[in-house]
């Protein structure tokens, strides 16, 4: 897989993704899918051939620039995706060496998001799709992350368990077949991400949290301080991480009116060893009840070397497959809703010009044949 990076004069970084196929040619039963996504602060665009050949994987990230104001800021978010998409979608067809007449469909997400950016993408998709008269195939998000395990391990097929851990979603899902989902276990309050933020924010690290908690991490004792790990009584599966993270900040808070100076390296080694116990807990746990094994995990937070580490260690003690995507497939990116999309055209999904953002999109296959208008 080849990688390159170049960042512009306005601080977006581009990040390509290629992985070589050795074929020069499509078969004739070959489907391949312009896919986009633009549900928070990342632009991208891909070409995605059969669900698992990457032919480009087009990333513009806004994280230089929310970085000023400690988090995304929706309304700039939108204004950016409208500056980069078009640029975004040039540039994955270039890499591709392939014109809009050599896609046979569009794919976008549409939700969950936030409404104003996935906007810019959907209507985007929509303009293509009327342009071309090429099918267009609706995406949801936490779908598109699920489906990024498929691009490098090409062994995993459902069933199997996948932990979906991002700044949003904090979701335990039993992936019963392609598009088709059961969510067993779910954040109670703050995601696993956005504790990881607000976290990083009260100790000093800034935005983004998570990476760099997970830097700062490597040089701590995670044994330093005890924080609490929720239990849920009623949801064995489920998460609660507002606990935590409060727990972090009365400690600094009564170290600071004590006069106590706090070891910065600590206290993220000792936060993060608390998400990731309970998140890989959680999952290997689904996997033995279920008699699944395979454990898949997807997701922004998913790119933490903790929590793979520890899943992978788990896994291994229980007899467990351990499948992750590399980190740039774990952060939002338009390959992943590619993969999905692939799976969703295969059994016959399409969505009409009337398709619409739906920030607070459900997953489930019952739901996405509803939106897609097929009851």
């Amino acid at each position: 897989m080849e990688i390159r990076k170049n960042v512009e004069d306005d601080g977006v970084i581009f990040m390509s993704v290629k992985e070589k196929s050795e074929a020069d040619h499509a078969d004739a039963g070959d489907v391949t899918i312009l896919a986009i996504e633009s549900s928070c602060d990342e632009t991208a665009a891909a070409v995605v051939r059969n669900g698992r050949e990457v032919m480009s994987n087009i990333i513009s990230s806004q994280i230089a620039l929310h970085t000023i104001y400690g988090g995304v800021v929706p309304e700039i978010a939108s204004r950016k995706h409208v500056e980069k998409i078009n640029g975004c979608i040039r540039a994955a067809l270039s890499e591709a060496k392939l014109t809009l007449s050599d896609i046979d469909a569009v794919a976008v997400t549409y939700g969950p998001g936030l409404v104003g950016a996935l906007l810019v993408g959907v209507s985007e998709a929509k303009a293509i799709a009327f342009a071309t008269g090429k099918p267009l195939i609706g995406v949801h998000h936490i779908e598109g992350h699920i489906s990024a395990n498929f691009i490098e391990n090409k062994d995993l097929k459902p069933p199997f368990i996948c932990l979906v851990v991002s700044g949003g979603h904090s979701h335990l899902v039993v992936v019963r077949d392609y598009g088709e989902y059961e969510i067993i276990g779910q954040t109670r309050d703050d995601a696993a991400g956005e504790a990881f933020d607000k976290v990083a924010r009260a100790i000093g690290l800034g935005y983004p949290g998570g990476p760099k908690i997970d830097k700062a991490a490597r040089e701590g004792n995670p044994d330093a301080y005890t924080f609490p790990q929720a239990k849920i009584p009623d949801a064995e599966y489920d998460f609660s991480f507002s606990g935590l993270k409060s727990a972090v900040l009365n400690l600094i808070n009564q170290a600071k009116m004590q006069g106590i100076e706090l070891n910065q390296a600590d206290i993220a080694a000792s936060f993060q060893r608390a998400v990731v116990e309970v998140l890989a807990g959680h999952a290997v746990k689904a996997c033995r009840e279920y008699g699944f094994d395979s454990l898949a995990i997807a997701g922004g937070v998913a790119s933490n070397s903790a929590l793979r580490e520890l899943c992978e260690k788990e896994c291994a003690k229980n007899g467990i497959r351990f499948f992750r995507p590399s980190p740039v497939l774990c952060t939002d990116n338009a390959a992943m809703i590619g993969a999905a999309a692939y799976y969703e055209y295969k059994k016959g999904v399409r969505f009409g010009l009337d398709m619409n953002a739906m920030p607070n999109l459900p997953l489930g296959d019952r739901e996405r044949r509803f939106h897609a208008g097929q009851r």
